[in-house]
């Protein structure tokens, strides 16, 4: 590697001598011999790897099934919370109904009655009355 050093304003040259690499064929030549594996070996290594990567794909699959269970269980519960509000609500208008549908029914016997004999009469005692009886009402138009 080349050096410049900077002496008095003067850049001079600084040689450093090579390093040689030591050639990896020497090192690969004894591990290649090392490395002669029989097929027992190579099928077993081979088994090993299959056997990781089927649990690594029924990890995967534990986990989509799992988060599938948890949309489907929140998915359900908000469908029991919908139907419970609905359920409540048609409840409170059966109710509603039926209190009217009793209100209705008084309010058409009075009028029934209002246009039988004497009706007219007993229609105006029920009603809250301001004038005194035997009193002439003047009616402004």
């Amino acid at each position: 590697m080349d050096r410049f050093l900077l002496i008095l304003g003067q850049s001079q040259r600084i040689e450093e001598p090579l390093r040689r690499k030591r050639s990896r064929k020497i090192f690969t030549n004894q591990t290649s011999s090392n490395k002669k594996i029989d097929a027992f070996t190579q099928v077993s290594e081979f088994q090993k790897y299959e056997i990781r990567r089927e649990l690594f794909y029924s990890y995967g699959a534990i986990i989509f099934k799992l988060g599938l269970l948890v949309v489907f269980a929140s998915s359900l519960v908000n469908l029991g919370l919908a139907s419970h509000q609905r359920v409540n609500r048609n409840l409170e208008l059966s109710y509603l109904l039926e209190k009217e549908s009793r209100k209705l029914y008084r309010s058409r016997l009075r009028f029934d009655e209002m246009f039988t004999n004497g009706g007219e009469r007993s229609f105006l005692k029920e009603q809250d009355q301001w004038i005194a009886p035997n009193s002439v009402r003047v009616i402004w138009r």
